[in-house]
């Protein structure tokens, strides 16, 4: 029987090469993109997914609220975590981690620049599941000159991971000892480890100062112990251990700040969750975000409809041409069950044809969307393990369900009226049909309102006005590594053609993460005059050189030598302190009384996900950075001058000169939403693709219904024009319904996703309408190509059965 079915079926299909391959390739296109939409987001899912003990896993996040002031980072006290585990049974253990943004490892004579860096304690390795190939765990961090190295970089730097024993020099001053070797950090994470120093060797690590956030803290909870267990352990601690150091601080303990709108305390946050539910702005790596993995899901689902909807219609556009057969099949004695089974099957063999295309489409594509998302995605033997068994019950299901109505609609056809020419109900007068096309149309409205919307805040984030001039700055990095030399060196960059200004800093407004210091109004910390402020530090040449102005007052000075002991605020800091007017206004910085002699405008610092943050700037000549304003048209020229410079030195021979372009950094800020917008588009547009050849089907149904009155109006002198536009006018009413569902629910959808930028764009009532009307484009393009053959068909041969 089924070997029947089969036969029947793939003659049909071959009979028909033309359509099958549209239908085949429209649902193809819709399972590719779904497949596609599952790798991705099921590698976002993963991620951390690694560490055996993940679902007990938290790191403990700072969050406070003093007096207006926010702090809310990824940092805890370096006590913290051994007193949770001395003071709570419950829980099992806790690492802790310092991270250093890179380090200068040197490799015979030459000095490479290294990221993933950090201090770790020796738990590290209890923690989390780091793959030791060469030394013991157990002992590997125990030395405060020890250090173990990633597989990649023993590699690199011995080729060989048998590397126990031998020696790295770091930042040109440190030696350590490499005392293991552990398996590179899984992708999926979101922490990635090359380089962990031990603990010990840093001396804040021992120190008690309770007030003082510096150390990522994790910790192990044992079986049973819930997270708002954990919360409440937490708050214990703080009120135990910190509640006076507050009190001394800020005049106010814990409760009272609570009162007055604020808090002070720590939270725990899932180590499965960081990735994409941490909405900190100072992750050391780049995020995801929950809200672009639900997109995604409710996009591969849209698509997925779009395919099944598009296989109905096509279907059933081929009703007119199999009516007859249908009713010989009947004449002959075959039941409406047969029938229904048949045209199952043959929908089921269809999308079976789909599901390998796509498969193929699908792995054509995955390098595409590596290059779009950043990742390594592959469709590999072992992913195939759980795709297959996916596809197939997809496919099984997508095949009934799209086989459904045309099987029971073809089957329904009454002999008599079949062999007389008489078909079913037309395309006017079927609900369903004109309700799946609404859903259709609606689905790929909401697709172009989402893709324009986020473009349009991605083109807003690039030229929204900062309060600074990011153009044209060429940032350094390890200038450090000079020294005494750097302000010399400063100097002679200055003086070189092209070169407008320079400036050394701690501080660069494309950073995520600034130090937060405590000021206070008055010498005795009364309770409301204490609050937490980002602390910049900068010299004298930092505003002019990046474009930043005086709101009041005046910038520091190298002429004033105390200027060394003054502050500079920003506006934000300037209203949360009530400082209309700066004349004789001080501030508190421990025991050191400051003057407070100008107010800069706000620029905006970091993402602009976040508002505008209060900010402090002090004096004083810090080498960590430097950045200079380049003013030529010989770009690559200047910065080789530059590095002749850098290198004249003889300290400085083999160390490595690393630059970047601040624009250049500032657009890495928003590298996720970049590439999600990026991969959002792209999506759309195959949705628009597969819902095009939907409108084909569909006006292909719609001509060979109308066939024999297309003939008569013609035969009566109508247009080709008019005939055209007569059935056009079907689909831009469906349009219309469908423009009536879309906008409101596209509007909610696009409005809470701005929701996370603190600067938004709002939504125009133009992309509403270029939606709708790019839309209405496609379709009358679409129905354009298949009414003009209709309309110009000689009437004599529609009409000849007559």
């Amino acid at each position: 029987m089924f070997k029947y079915y089969y036969k029947i079926a793939t003659r049909n299909l071959w009979r028909n090469k033309g359509f099958s391959a549209i239908t085949i390739m429209g649902l193809a296109i819709g399972l590719a993109t779904c497949l596609l939409i599952a790798l991705f987001v099921i590698d976002e899912m993963r991620y951390d997914a690694y560490n055996k003990d993940a679902n007990r896993i938290y790191r403990i996040n700072a969050d406070f609220l003093v007096n207006g002031s926010a702090f809310r980072e990824r940092y805890a006290p370096s006590q913290f975590g051994p007193v949770l585990k001395q003071d709570y049974p419950q829980i099992e253990e806790y690492v802790r981690l310092a991270q250093q943004s890179n380090i200068l490892v040197k490799k015979g004579q030459q000095t490479l620049l290294e990221n993933n860096v950090c201090y770790a304690d020796s738990s590290i390795f209890d923690m989390f599941d780091l793959k030791m190939i060469a030394g013991d765990p157990l002992t590997a961090l125990r030395n405060p000159n020890s250090m173990v190295i990633s597989e990649s970089m023993a590699k690199k730097y011995f080729n060989s991971i048998d590397v126990v024993g031998k020696i790295l020099e770091t930042d040109n001053i440190y030696t350590y000892t490499v005392t293991g070797v552990i398996k590179d950090v899984p992708a999926q994470a979101h922490l990635h480890f090359d380089f962990l120093r031990a603990m010990s060797g840093r001396e804040d690590s021992r120190k008690t100062e309770w007030m003082s956030d510096n150390f990522t803290t994790y910790v192990r909870l044992r079986p049973g112990i819930t997270e708002t267990q954990l919360n409440g352990y937490l708050r214990q601690a703080t009120k135990k251990y910190m509640e006076q150091d507050l009190r001394r601080l800020t005049g106010s303990g814990m409760e009272d700040l609570e009162k007055k709108g604020g808090h002070f305390g720590y939270k725990a946050i899932a180590l499965r969750k960081i990735h994409l539910y941490s909405d900190l702005s100072s992750e050391q790596e780049t995020s995801g975000n929950i809200q672009y993995v639900y997109i995604f899901i409710i996009t591969a689902i849209i698509i997925l409809l779009i395919a099944c909807i598009n296989f109905m219609n096509l279907s059933t556009a081929r009703s007119a041409g199999r009516a007859k057969e249908v009713g010989l099949r009947k004449v002959m004695g075959s039941e409406r069950g047969t029938l229904i089974i048949q045209f199952l099957a043959e929908s089921v063999i269809t999308s079976f044809c789909a599901m390998l295309i796509a498969i193929v489409i699908a792995a054509l594509l995955v390098p595409y969307l590596n290059d779009l998302s950043g990742k390594s995605l592959a469709i590999t033997p072992l992913a195939l393990t759980w795709i297959l068994p996916l596809l197939l019950v997809i496919v099984v299901v997508v095949g009934l369900l799209a086989g459904s109505y045309p099987a029971f609609f073809l089957s329904s056809f009454e002999p008599v009226k079949v062999l007389k020419g008489k078909l079913a109900s037309g395309f006017k007068n079927s609900w369903l049909r004109n309700s799946l096309v609404i859903f259709q149309f609606a689905a790929a409205i909401l697709l172009l309102v989402g893709t324009l919307v986020i473009y349009n805040q991605l083109s807003y984030i690039r030229n929204k006005q900062l309060g600074y001039d990011r153009q044209q700055v060429l940032v350094l990095d390890n200038t450090q590594a000079l020294w005494i030399h750097a302000k010399g060196f400063k100097e002679e960059v200055q003086k070189l053609p092209g070169i407008t200004a320079g400036t050394m800093t701690r501080s660069l407004p494309t950073e995520t993460s600034h130090d937060t210091n405590i000021f206070s109004k008055d010498a005795a910390r009364s309770e409301g005059q204490v609050l937490g402020i980002n602390e910049w530090y900068i010299d004298t040449d930092y505003f002019p050189t990046l474009g930043m102005h005086m709101a009041s007052g005046r910038n520091f000075s190298p002429d004033m030598p105390t200027d060394s002991n003054t502050l500079i605020l920003n506006e934000t800091a300037a209203r949360l302190l009530g400082f209309n007017d700066i004349t004789d206004k001080y501030l508190y910085r421990g025991n050191q009384k400051m003057q407070v002699i100008g107010v800069v405008k706000d620029f905006n610092a970091g993402s602009l996900r976040d508002k505008i943050p209060p900010a402090v700037f002090t004096l004083g000549e810090y080498t960590s950075r430097m950045a200079f304003r380049i003013n030529t048209n010989n770009i690559q020229a200047t910065i080789k001058k530059i590095e002749e410079l850098y290198h004249a030195r003889p300290s400085m021979q083999g160390q490595p000169f690393h630059y970047s372009f601040m624009d250049d950094d500032f657009n890495r800020l928003y590298q996720s939403e970049d590439r999600t917008g990026k991969i959002f588009i792209s999506f759309a547009i195959l949705a628009i693709l597969i819902a095009s050849l939907g409108v084909f089907g569909l006006i292909t149904y719609a001509a060979e219904q109308r066939k024999k009155e297309i003939g008569i109006r013609k035969v009566l002198g109508a247009s080709v024009s008019s005939i055209v536009a007569m059935l056009s006018a079907d689909f831009v009413k469906l349009i219309a319904f469908a423009a009536v569902i879309a906008v409101p629910l596209s509007w909610l959808l696009m409005n809470k996703w701005l929701q996370s930028f603190a600067y938004r764009i709002n939504i125009n009532w133009v992309v509403f309408v270029l939606s709708i009307l790019l839309m209405v484009i496609v379709t009358l393009a679409t129905v354009s190509i298949k009414a003009i053959r209709a309309a110009t068909i000689n009437p004599v041969k529609s009409l000849r059965s007559e």
